[in-house]
């Protein structure tokens, strides 16, 4: 009996392709008990949908047999689902992480510098992509205002600086020019940017956004399979309603949230050096419980940190050894160590969390 099931088999064929699953080698066993047949197989999809047609089908062709018909079908685990629903235009990078905050002011591209600098000091090979369409900060923070990207062909070469691969918005249009562009030309743009743009290997390419929830979040989840997203905020409770939104957003585009950074959160004095919670401190771990996610890191205010972003010398560059460009590193270890648990399958699935607005 067992050569008349193998010889059914062979008509199944294998959802998607011409071939049965005889012919790739999927099935795995088949047992004839007293009165049921039991028939194993090992596929690669790990679709329900794939597992339910040839559940169904082998069940309709061996049921002439007259016997009970069990299908076990063993199926790689559902990869996680991502913003970009498979599609990614960037298969030579390893790691996205979009660095996000629900409002303006709150050093989000501050924070973005310094982690995808901290990045490189650890080893890695990184990339900084300025995505904030209307306030391109990043060429002066890295010190690349006055330098032209090299174009080469229909493509362009990333702008070198301080160990990493850095591109912006304001790299490739005129100084001080308004971008008065509607949500089409915003998305296009993101596109081309993703696209245009000899990244060359990266381990990592961090993301600078617009603050908010907008056309250029949109266009860049669609593009590429976001490893991980990052808020930054302040401790101020107007920062914390706009950081909801940010993070709510995360959640809808199916992102893994790596955790919050509280930016602004103490004062360095320069003269004695000593921290003062001058706009309080520790505001965000609510927020952080009700996401199931980390607090990042805490970034005091220290005068250093303005003036190195003014001058393209960032705080991790000129003053590795410093409070602040530590706290830096030690947010950018727990930043690396989120992706690797993300890519590994472990960790909390906050993607999908809906939780109760406190």
């Amino acid at each position: 009996m067992q050569q008349q099931i193998e010889e059914i088999l062979s008509k199944v064929t294998y959802p998607g392709f011409s071939k049965s699953i005889i012919e790739f080698d999927f099935l795995t066993n088949i047992k004839i008990e007293e009165k049921k047949i039991v028939i194993s197989l090992d596929i690669p999809s790990a679709s329900a949908e794939i597992a339910k047609q040839l559940t169904e089908e082998i069940t309709k062709r061996l049921s002439k047999l007259g016997l009970d018909i069990m299908v076990n079908i063993g199926q790689p685990k559902m990869p996680r689902q991502t913003s970009s629903d498979g599609k990614n235009v960037l298969p030579n990078i390893q790691n996205f992480v979009m660095v996000s905050s629900g409002k303006g002011g709150v050093g989000k591209s501050t924070t973005t510098v310094n982690l995808a600098l901290a990045l490189a000091q650890q080893g890695k090979r990184v990339g900084l992509l300025d995505a904030d369409i209307y306030g391109p900060n990043i060429p002066r923070m890295m010190g690349i205002a006055d330098v032209q990207p090299v174009f080469l062909g229909k493509t362009i070469k990333p702008i070198p600086a301080h160990g990493i691969k850095v591109m912006s918005i304001g790299s490739l249009v005129e100084r001080g020019a308004s971008l008065i562009w509607k949500g089409a030309m915003v998305t296009q743009a993101i596109e081309q940017m993703l696209e245009d743009i000899e990244w060359g290997e990266l381990d990592v390419l961090l993301f600078d956004m617009p603050p908010g929830t907008g056309d250029a979040q949109l266009a860049l989840a669609q593009s590429l399979p976001v490893t991980a997203g990052v808020c930054v905020t302040t401790p101020q409770k107007v920062s914390l309603d706009d950081t909801i939104r940010s993070m709510d957003m995360f959640t809808q585009l199916h992102i893994p949230i790596a955790g919050v950074v509280e930016n602004m959160s103490g004062f360095i004095c320069p003269t004695c050096n000593t921290e003062h919670d001058i706009f309080g401190k520790g505001t965000t771990q609510p927020l952080i419980d009700a996401y199931q996610t980390q607090l990042l890191g805490e970034v005091p205010i220290e005068p250093a940190i303005r003036e190195g972003g003014d001058n393209g010398q960032p705080i991790t560059v000129i003053a590795p050894n410093c409070e602040t460009a530590k706290r830096y590193q030690a947010i950018s270890t727990k930043l690396w160590d989120y992706l690797q648990e993300v890519n590994e399958g472990e960790g909390v699935d906050n993607s999908s969390i809906q939780p109760t607005i406190f």
